[in-house]
């Protein structure tokens, strides 16, 4: 029997054929941002910080992915993953997927963007392309600001190959005795407590078109590397060489042997900034074979963890550029609005009187009792809405508890802030802080730590489980009853990455919907062993199995001769039981649409498999973060946000919470961001088949349309954009 005839029951929806590999995904998702970096429709100082991110998100990825599939490698580990590969075999194929990347990105920024910069005032020179003033000015800024912070350490049988710090660029320096005509090797580290680029005070810098230029001067490592004979006197420098190395990052914590879980998470964090084992070496091509090799042994890499790059390295450190005051090489600004419900609202009062007296405007509690209130950052202010609610929680005379998880914050918290505000004024609050937050377990212990010295009760998250759902819960007096007030996100409470991560956030004072929260904080917080909600999907609690009922539900639907419509926004969709029940929905007629940001592992187009699936992902100018899930339901329409992608870490190994959405104003909106994002031809990639993305392009028959450039307009108000493609049978871009 020919595969086309074979039944349902013939086709093994589990086989790896059907299936990415998630790190091959990822590595597309940040060629997407690579591709951002050399988009000329991008603003130029725009396309140096793609670049500063795309190599920042290689960094991480070598820090936890790659170390992983070595540390697996090296214990022999040949479980494959659920596409059918090694950890072998995957470190083999990232290596060949990277190479051209990496080669591209340094093409790019050598060759295309440092002469547009300089086009535009901004000058990245070499030291050898300076005048001889200029180089006089940063022998002198050298030998007053640079030198004295420098450490040259030699490598001989006296001097054991100096251990390198993660993330670090240095110079390999071979020296000689003119005594001895011996050659030695030494390691100097460029200190990053200095600029990366160094500028030139203006008098000295470049005239661009009679004019001072913006910005001239040249990279830290070519002042230090052209002045070395400060640091070997006596010796004659042969040469020098830049080089960085990348590290395994990531915590190994036994949280089942840990009494006290920040004290061992300190610790780990400890040994985190020693560093483990190198995964990864970058080098200038021209660097000499001899000096590769030493590195090469010393660092015990492999050939194929050397990455070479044609320019300079580490160019995360663009983004400093971003600084410049030259708005017209940038992104139009930015206005988020208040959300037009929150205009008139009253600031609080702890004093009764004033309470008693106060007649005009409604206080934040009366507009979510009306109904539910929806924000979409960074569309509409996350300080005028989030931050806003807690300040306003901490100082009302009748509220009496604020519990919170938080899973990142920023540096100077308002929020960590309001939540001290409330302590002091009496109200009873309590904080999960999940110190396993990656990379910001260090700034969480510290808020964590002054959380409690103001008498927060702070709880550092459950045993063998991430916290990392978004919720919060003000309990206040009124009248006859005591009331609870929700807000449910899909994203972190922080007002700085809300002003770049799109996200989603429904405020309630639902009855049940309070209840299921309550109950979600007695689980984090206590000992509970909750089972059921009435709402929500608590993973991993009940989450992973309400969302295979709802997709049944829909192939269910179209057996019995309805439509199936499913429509998700996500970060990741990596889950295979979630994916091959997709797959099924599709063999049975039901169309989907799936908006997925970063990692994808299903394939989608796939003659009868995945025929009714389409994969879109959107890189713009902000990060895609939020998640709805949109199911038709024979016309009873359900749509869904929160905290969790379709992931097994999300579904099985951290606590999430999604909520349904019940106002149908709300859920209306909802299905309306979801079919403006399903129309966007201006920053939208489709996934092919073959894992592979190709871009939307504007064309006559279909004008530009970007999603991110709408909603700023409609939040604004400029604009009567609306789209509600997710009813349709079919997406019909």
């Amino acid at each position: 029997m020919s595969k086309s005839k074979k039944t349902a029951h013939q086709i093994n929806l589990n086989d790896p054929q059907y299936y990415l590999n998630r790190e091959l995904s990822w590595l597309e998702f940040n060629s997407k941002v690579l591709h951002e970096a050399c988009d000329p429709r991008t603003p130029l100082l725009e396309r140096l910080k793609f670049l500063a991110i795309f190599n920042s998100n290689l960094d991480e990825f070598f820090m936890v992915r790659v170390a992983a599939l070595k540390q697996q490698v090296e214990a022999k580990v040949s479980q494959l993953t659920f596409d059918g590969r090694t950890p072998q075999r995957q470190l083999e194929e990232i290596s060949l997927t990277l190479r051209p990347q990496v080669a591209k990105q340094s093409q790019q920024f050598e060759q295309v963007l440092r002469p547009l910069l300089t086009n535009h005032g901004i000058y990245i020179l070499n030291y050898i392309d300076l005048t001889e003033k200029q180089q006089k000015y940063l022998d002198k800024y050298f030998n007053e600001q640079i030198f004295p912070v420098l450490t040259p350490l030699a490598v001989d049988p006296s001097h054991p190959f100096p251990y390198i710090s993660n993330l670090s660029l240095n110079l390999a320096v071979v020296v000689k005795n003119p005594e001895t005509e011996e050659e030695l090797f030494a390691r100097v580290k460029v200190p990053n407590v200095l600029p990366r680029f160094l500028p030139l005070p203006s008098e000295l810098g470049v005239y661009h078109n009679g004019q001072p230029a913006h910005w001239t001067g040249i990279p830290l490592e070519q002042a230090i590397g052209h002045n070395l004979e400060c640091l070997f006197p006596g010796m004659n420098i042969q040469e020098y060489h830049p080089f960085r190395i990348t590290r395994d990052a990531d915590l190994e914590l036994e949280e089942d042997e840990a009494d006290d879980l920040l004290l061992a998470i300190e610790e780990e964090l400890q040994k985190r900034r020693v560093g483990g084992d190198p995964v990864r070496l970058e080098i200038q091509a021209q660097t000499p074979e001899a000096v590769r090799s030493r590195l090469m042994q010393d660092l015990e890499l492999a050939e194929s963890d050397v990455y070479e790059v044609d320019g300079i390295l580490g160019l995360r450190d663009l983004m400093s550029f971003m600084a410049l005051p030259l708005p017209e090489l940038k992104d139009p600004p930015r206005q988020s609005v208040v959300p037009p419900r929150l205009l008139r609202i009253r600031e609080p009062s702890l004093n009764p009187n004033v309470r008693r007296h106060i007649k005009e405007g409604k206080d934040f509690f009366d507009v979510i009792q009306e109904r539910d209130l929806l924000v979409h950052h960074p569309y509409e202010s996350f300080s005028a809405s989030v931050v806003r609610f807690i300040n306003h929680a901490a100082h009302d005379g009748d509220v009496l508890a604020i519990k919170m998880s938080l899973y990142r914050t920023s540096g100077d918290s308002p929020i960590v802030n309001a939540l001290i505000a409330a302590a002091r004024n009496g109200k009873q609050v309590s904080v999960l802080v999940e110190l396993k937050a990656r990379f910001d377990e260090e700034n969480n212990i510290y808020w964590a730590r002054r959380l409690e010295s103001f008498g927060v009760h702070v709880v550092y998250g459950l045993v063998g489980l991430k916290t990392h759902c978004k919720i919060i819960m003000v309990v206040r007096r009124e009248q006859d009853c005591i009331r609870r007030y929700v807000h449910i996100g899909t994203g972190n409470y922080n007002q700085k990455t809300a002003r770049i991560y799109t996200d989603l956030g429904l405020f309630s004072c639902r009855e049940d919907l309070g209840a299921d929260v309550t109950d979600v904080f007695n689980f984090l917080t206590g000992y509970s062993r909750q089972k059921s909600y009435r709402q929500l999907l608590v993973a991993p609690v009940n989450m992973r199995d309400r969302f295979d009922a709802f997709i049944r539900r829909e192939i269910e639907h179209v057996q019995n001769g309805m439509n199936g419509r499913i429509v998700a926004k996500m970060n990741s969709l990596v889950d295979p039981q979630i994916i091959a029940l997709l797959y099924e929905a599709s063999r049975a007629g039901v169309q989907i649409d799936l908006i997925v940001r970063g990692v994808c592992c299903l394939r989608p187009g796939l003659k009868e498999i995945s025929e009714n699936i389409r994969v879109i992902s959107i890189v713009g100018r902000f990060l895609e973060h939020s998640r709805i899930f949109y199911f038709h339901n024979n016309g009873q329409e359900e749509i869904y946000i929160g905290s969790a992608d379709w992931m097994p870490r999300n579904l099985d190994r951290r606590v999430e919470v999604i909520t349904p959405v019940q106002d149908s104003e709300i859920a209306k909106d909802l299905q309306e961001i979801l079919g403006i994002m399903l129309a966007d031809n201006r920053q939208t990639w489709e996934l092919q088949p073959d894992g592979s993305y190709i871009q939307r392009r504007p064309c006559d028959e279909c004008p530009e349309a970007s999603s991110q450039k709408d909603f700023m307009s409609m939040a604004l108000g400029t604009t009567g954009v609306a789209s509600n493609l997710i009813n349709s049978k079919k997406s019909s871009y």
